[in-house]
């Protein structure tokens, strides 16, 4: 049987983990190619997760994601 999940009544936390993307977005007036931008989306997304269940830091995730 599942356990439920509390889900807070906004999407507050949505919105703070979106903020340094769309800072970076228009500090740098876009992406110049497609693969740095889904890049980036990798790379939060690996880091997002890895807080999300294990509480890993995000530097010690994405050398683990990369195997080095």
């Amino acid at each position: 049987m599942p356990i439920p999940v509390r889900v807070d009544a906004t999407n507050n936390a949505c919105e703070r983990d979106l903020r340094p993307t769309v800072i970076q977005r228009k500090n740098n007036h876009g992406y110049r190619a497609i693969w740095s931008a889904e890049g980036e989306a990798a790379v939060r997304t690996v880091v997002a997760t890895a807080r999300m269940t294990s509480g890993a830091g995000s530097f010690s995730t994405v050398l683990g994601a990369i195997g080095a």
